[in-house]
C-alpha cells in the first residue's frame, strides 16, 4: 500500500492486513452470527488498518523530516 511515491508498509505489516481481511472475510461469510457483530467486526478491521497505515505514514514523514533537516545543518 502506498501513497504516491511514499511506501507504507513493510513485508510484514502487509501479511497481517491480509491476514486481518482475510479473518473479518471468514466471518462475514461462514461464520453465522448477526448482522450488528458481523458489522461490529468490520468497523474493527477498518479502524486497525486506518490507524496502522496513518500511523507508518505518519512516522516515516517525521523520518524523512529529521532527515532533511540534517542535512541543511
Amino acid at each position: 500500500m502506498s501513497f504516491g511515491n511514499l511506501k507504507v508498509f513493510s513485508g510484514i505489516q502487509e501479511a497481517l492486513i491480509l491476514a486481518l481481511n482475510a479473518r473479518y472475510r471468514l466471518a462475514l461469510f461462514y461464520v453465522e452470527m448477526d448482522v450488528i457483530y458481523k458489522v461490529t467486526l468490520g468497523v474493527f478491521a477498518f479502524t486497525i488498518i486506518f490507524l496502522a497505515t496513518l500511523a507508518s505514514a505518519i512516522l516515516k514523514q517525521q523520518k524523512e523530516l529529521k532527515e532533511n533537516q540534517l542535512k541543511q545543518a
